[in-house]
Parts: C-alpha cells; sequence; structure tokens
C-alpha cells in the first residue's frame, strides 16, 4: 500500500483538476480529460525517486501530450548536470525524506531572468499510470515534474500542445540557440552542419525535425521533433567510410525501416563486432542513419550552444567562449517607436541602440520579443490574477539589422539607407533570433523593428561577445504637446502627489506586464475651461541609480463598472526612460483621468512625485486622491514666464 498523501500541498494556482489541464480545448485532449485522474508518484511506483538509477536510462517519453519539442529540450538537461541542477535545484525534499510536504520548484529562463515555478506533485494518469511525459526508468520523475511546471507557466498541459524546439531550449538554458534549415541548405553548408555537429556532439544538445511528410524510409510523422543522441564513425567490410547519426524518437519506440535500420541486412557489411557496438547501444525508440539518408528525411537541425567549466557560453562555430554579455529591454509604441520594416518611412523612429566594440570581436547580437498576452513572470505566483492566461501566444515578423558609424555624431536617414554589415535577410515569427557576426573596432548602430509599423511589442536585446563592449540605448525626447507662448504664460498652479512604488504591494512594472494593473492612480479632473495640463513624473533617486520611468494618463469611463485599463491611453510618456523626470503636456477634453506612473520592469522599487500643472485663472484640477498613506498631496503654486 503507498503510503498516505492527506495533508500534503495542493497547488491553488495550479490545481490537480480539467482547468489545469485544458483552457478553451481546440487539441484531442479535451476528449480524455474526464479519463484522467491525478495521482502521486508514490500512488504510482512503489519507491520514486527524482533521477534515474541509471543514467543510460534518462531518455523521456512523450505520452498522449503533443510535447514533443519540449522533451527533446529536455536531453540538454540529460547531458549537463550543471544544466539539471539549475532548472531543477537540487536539495529539495522528496518521498523517502521526513520533511517532505509533495511540492518541487522549477525555474526556466523568461525574458532575461531566472522564474521560480513551484508545483505540487500530484501528475495525470490514465489508470495507474502517467500519461504525459514519463523517463524510461518509470520510477524516476524529473522529468514530468519539470513538464508539470512549464505547463503551469504556460497556463495548462494543452497549451504545451504544439511548440518550438528551439524556444524551449532557451527557457531550459538561458542560452543561444541555433536553428539550421536542412533541405535548403547548399552541399558544403550541409557538410559543414555535420562537422560541428560531430565537433560539438558530446557537449551540446541536438535535435532534428520533420516539419512534413516525405515518401521515405520511416513513419517519422509531421511537425515531429527527434533527439540526435550520438554521431559516430563507422567503416564497412569494404573500407567505405560512414557518418551514422543515432535518433531518438520521443514516441518510444521505433519508426525506422532506412538502410540502416535495426532489422537492416545493411548491418552485414560490418564486422559482427562493430555492428555489435551500434546495435546493442540503442534504448527504446533509437535508430541509426547514415548522413546522406539524414539529409533526406530530415528538414531542421537545431543546436543549443555549450557552455563551459567557467558558466560561459561557447561559440559554436569557433569554440570561443563568450566572456562578455550585455542585455536591455526595449519596447515597439505605437505611434512613437513601432516604425515598421525599412520598407517604411518611419523606419528611423524605432528603438535604437549603440554598441561600442573596444577590440576585434566574436559578437552574437540576440533579439528576443515577448509574446503577446503572456503572463508576466512576476505574476505567475499572484492568485489574484490566475484569471489572466493566455490560450496561445501570437508572434509578430522582427528583425535586427547593425550598421557600423564613424562617430557618435552622424546623419540618421544616411545610415538606415546605407548596407549594413549584419542583418536579418527577412523579418521572422520567431520568438528568438541572432546574428553572428565579427566586429571590428568601432560604435554600431542597432535597430531592433517589426515588420509592420504601428505593431506594439516588448523585445530584450542581448549581446554575447568574446571582447569587451557596451551596449545603451540612444534615448529620444519624450514626445509633447506644441504650444504657443500665450499657452505657457501666466501663473500656473502645481499640485505635487507624492508616492511609492513597493515591491509586490503596487510596483507592477510597464504594460508590457499583467501586473500593470496594480500601479498607483492618481485622478484629477479637466474642466471645460482648461484643455492642457502639463504632467511631469520625478523618482527621487538614491544616488545616481535610476528606474526607467514613465506614464499614461487614462479617461475615466463614463459607467463606473469598467476599469479605465480597458481602454487605450489619452496620453502616454513612454518609451520608459533612464532619468530622474519625465514630463508632457497633455491635450486633454473635459472629463476625470487617472494617471499611472511606472517603472519599466515590476517590482522595482522607488519614492515618487508627479506634478500636475494648470493654469490658476481656469479652475481646472481638482485632486481625488484617496490611497492613503501611500500617496500624500502637496500645493505648489509656480509663476511660469
Amino acid at each position: 500500500m503507498p503510503p498516505p498523501t492527506s495533508g500534503l500541498f495542493v497547488d491553488p494556482e495550479f490545481p490537480p483538476c480539467v482547468s489545469s489541464l485544458v483552457r478553451g480545448g481546440g487539441t484531442p485532449l479535451s476528449p480524455l480529460c474526464d479519463r484522467i485522474t491525478w495521482l502521486r508518484p508514490q500512488e504510482i511506483f512503489a519507491s520514486p525517486h527524482l533521477f534515474p538509477e541509471n543514467s543510460t536510462l534518462g531518455l523521456g517519453k512523450q505520452g498522449i501530450l503533443g510535447d514533443c519539442w519540449f522533451i527533446c529540450a529536455c536531453f540538454a538537461l540529460h547531458k549537463s548536470n550543471k544544466l539539471l541542477h539549475q532548472v531543477f535545484p537540487p536539495g529539495q525534499y522528496t518521498w523517502k525524506d521526513p520533511e517532505y510536504t509533495g511540492r518541487f520548484t522549477c525555474r526556466f529562463w523568461r525574458f532575461g531572468r531566472w522564474v521560480d515555478v513551484t508545483i505540487d506533485d500530484c501528475l495525470p494518469c490514465l489508470g495507474q499510470k502517467l500519461c504525459f511525459s514519463h523517463c524510461q526508468d518509470q520510477g524516476a520523475f524529473w522529468l514530468p515534474l519539470l513538464e508539470k511546471a512549464y505547463a503551469k507557466l504556460h497556463g495548462s498541459y494543452e497549451s504545451l500542445w504544439a511548440g518550438q524546439v528551439v524556444d524551449a531550449l532557451v527557457d531550459l538554458t538561458g542560452g543561444l540557440v541555433e536553428r539550421w534549415s536542412v533541405e535548403d541548405a547548399e552541399d558544403n553548408v550541409r557538410k559543414k552542419m555535420l562537422c560541428r555537429m560531430l565537433d560539438l556532439k558530446d557537449r551540446c544538445a541536438i535535435s532534428c525535425s520533420v516539419l512534413h511528410s516525405k515518401e521515405g524510409s520511416g513513419h517519422l510523422g509531421e511537425f515531429h521533433a527527434f533527439t540526435i543522441t550520438d554521431i559516430q564513425h563507422g567503416v564497412t567490410k569494404y573500407g567505405q567510410e560512414l557518418i551514422l547519426l543515432r535518433v531518438h524518437n520521443p514516441w518510444g519506440r521505433s519508426c525506422w525501416s532506412g538502410a540502416w535500420g535495426k532489422n537492416s541486412d545493411k548491418w552485414s557489411l560490418m564486422d559482427k563486432s562493430d555492428s555489435a557496438k551500434f546495435l546493442n547501444d540503442l534504448k527504446d525508440g533509437e535508430f541509426w542513419v547514415e548522413n546522406e539518408e539524414f539529409l533526406q528525411e530530415f528538414n531542421e537541425v537545431t543546436m543549443a550552444f555549450p557552455v563551459d567549466e567557467m558558466d560561459y557560453i561557447q561559440s559554436i562555430w569557433t569554440d570561443c567562449p563568450l566572456l562578455h554579455t550585455q542585455q536591455l529591454h526595449g519596447s515597439w509604441v505605437k505611434g512613437q517607436t513601432a516604425g515598421g520594416s525599412r520598407n517604411n518611412v518611419s523606419f528611423a523612429d524605432n528603438p535604437k541602440f549603440w554598441l561600442v566594440v573596444k577590440e576585434l570581436s566574436e559578437v552574437y547580437l540576440a533579439l528576443m520579443q515577448r509574446p503577446q498576452s503572456e503572463i508576466s513572470a512576476d505574476c505567475t505566483h499572484r492568485s489574484q490574477l490566475r484569471s489572466v492566461i493566455s490560450k496561445s501566444y501570437p508572434l509578430y515578423a522582427i528583425g535586427l539589422h547593425v550598421w557600423k558609424v564613424e562617430k557618435r555624431r552622424f546623419n540618421l536617414q544616411k545610415t538606415i539607407l546605407s548596407p549594413v554589415v549584419a542583418g536579418t535577410s527577412s523579418h521572422s515569427y520567431d520568438r528568438q533570433l541572432h546574428l553572428h557576426c565579427e566586429l571590428s573596432p568601432g560604435y554600431y548602430l542597432v535597430i531592433p523593428s517589426t515588420f509592420l509599423r504601428d505593431t506594439e511589442g516588448d523585445f530584450l536585446l542581448r549581446v554575447f561577445s568574446s571582447e569587451p563592449i557596451i551596449l545603451s540605448e540612444i534615448t529620444s525626447h519624450q514626445p509633447i504637446v506644441k504650444t504657443s507662448e500665450d499657452d505657457v504664460k501666466g501663473t500656473w498652479e502645481t499640485r505635487e502627489v507624492k508616492g511609492q512604488l513597493k515591491k509586490d504591494v503596487n510596483a507592477g512594472g510597464s504594460r508590457n506586464f499583467s501586473s500593470y494593473c496594480l500601479n498607483p492612480t492618481i485622478p484629477f479632473i479637466v474642466s471645460s475651461k482648461t484643455r492642457l495640463v502639463r504632467v511631469t513624473l520625478k523618482q527621487h533617486c538614491q544616488g545616481k541609480h535610476c528606474h526607467a520611468i514613465g506614464f499614461h494618463v487614462y479617461m475615466v469611463p463614463y459607467d463606473s463598472g469598467l476599469s479605465p485599463f480597458v481602454q487605450e491611453p489619452r496620453a502616454s510618456c513612454v518609451p520608459h526612460s533612464y532619468s530622474p523626470e519625465v514630463s508632457m503636456v497633455c491635450d486633454l477634453c473635459p472629463g476625470q483621468y487617472i494617471i499611472v506612473p511606472s517603472t519599466y520592469l515590476p517590482n522595482q522599487e522607488c519614492d515618487f512625485s508627479v506634478f500636475i500643472s494648470t493654469k490658476m485663472e481656469r479652475k481646472s484640477i481638482q485632486s481625488q486622491e484617496t490611497l492613503g498613506k501611500i500617496l500624500k498631496e502637496v500645493s505648489v503654486v509656480k509663476v511660469m514666464n
């Protein structure tokens, strides 16, 4: 009899019920939900353990969930204990420990930082067996627990039904991942790919995919991912040299009947001792493929960059450690910094960055977009925001271009019309893309863009290099309303509202985060006699440390039951700027409004003041502040000439 499970932790944010399995249906998983039960590992296996007792049984099997892409990416953890312990922190209490509570924590790299995801160990089963991922050692449970944490991060198991190996590898490693198209590559490029795969097979995870079915030598499926577990040289009795790739199907069964399939006559061309070495090593779902046949049957290869003993990412092309790295967040904002591709005259409006290279350097520039409606990592553990779950994460077509300039004072329009030093050949619907280049010392202009103008989104720009570099944003002046001298003359009344942004209370971050609605709101009224209002947000910096700040102005809906956040802002002082204060003049229609100050990232604490200025003869602003101790109002009168 299994030990009792009452009193153990049950995750209220991702409970063992149908809502954690599906969020809207549309996949083959939905009809099976009524048959799925939730069991803890000690109810499934007599003596459960986290990791396989025999490391050769560490390969994962897929189950009935269509997440082969995630299972294949987990092979990176099977190859590296360092990565495994990063994602599955050691020291957690398991089923044999008296302190065991049924709670586990996993980590994933999301948009620039590692995020903890805590779950219970109730796992979906059909009958008494796991119905989703599991290890070949059926008593090892690290993989189904990691899969559950990843499902929680995405909102449901159903959200994992389809995806990209490249995205899962980034989430599990926090590094760089390269994807190669096999079928479109020229012969010399294919040879170069195969050479690098041979060199790196023991140091990094390699996956391959079939994107469309072919009339080939096996039933490889369509849109299906596999893992390359080994690459070996072989020689026939007649001296013919071979390169054989060992491929693992996460279905856990062989689907290959090609020239070097398990029961093929081809093995008789080798000495028995040699063929035995190849065949005896095969695990469930594995098969050998000769390199030419591999290039015919598979469409893509995905390779994670290796990490050396010092935790530095290594270039997959030169083996050079990328010792220097920097990253910056940014946004494409409609009407301001969402300039679109180079086909648009507004391309120069896109966010711009300086990259200063000090020595001849191998450089990788990685651009990652935040999928729309994705849950902020800061909100993953907030029960009040559990309902903010996105069924799918649509992506925009993004691109990245780099120019070298002679000095920092340059003609922007002439530069962007000149040839690039490096750039994407086309905008692509990828979550992350990167450029690889060798850059000489000097200044470089870097511009990330979406294909269509006025496409709003959030992005992360990372640079990895072999030599020292400096990455910084090229700041621009905040847009203001044009005013005449008569407009600004006279006596203005300024009301100062002081407040604090506090971690886990009201520091909700920018609109790119679901926690944005937690930010303070400062109400005010615009009368029919006044339209121009100057709003200034000042952060009280400690020393020289400033957060990126900005604000939005919303009109309060006439229907009191509606939230102001359901509509677009009437004025926006963005993108967020690393400066002590930001300001703009707003041309507003009469009505009730709120100002929402924010830092770019959530949970960044600071004291702030919001100054609301209007002419005294136009009685236009009436404070209705109701935030108690967090905010207090000070009245100041200024004379503006």
